[in-house]
């Protein structure tokens, strides 16, 4: 572990060793746990980012490279032939 000396104002110095006395802890304590969430939270978006990429290349829905979008197709009920519209006033009721 590596020791970093700070320059911090007199009077804030004091508040943190309130703050810190009352939490039964120490300023450096407060400091390092600061500076590890600093680290962590910097690392987060990575993380997601690569377990996002990690979840489209697994993703069992894949339709193939050369699969594109057609409107016509959309429209027209043959992308999702067994899809079933439910009329939008009194739907489920019976």
């Amino acid at each position: 572990m590596k020791n970093i000396t700070l320059a911090v104002d007199e009077t804030v110095l004091a508040r943190v060793r309130v703050y810190a006395a009352k939490r039964n802890t120490t300023v450096n304590r407060l400091v390092r746990d600061h500076l590890e969430e600093l680290a962590r939270d910097e690392a987060k978006p990575d993380a997601a980012r690569e377990r996002l990429l990690e979840l489209i290349d697994n993703s069992p829905g894949r339709l193939g490279p050369n699969w594109t979008w057609n409107r016509e197709d959309v429209y027209e009920d043959r992308v999702l032939p067994r899809h079933e519209h439910p009329p939008v006033r009194g739907a489920g009721k019976k």
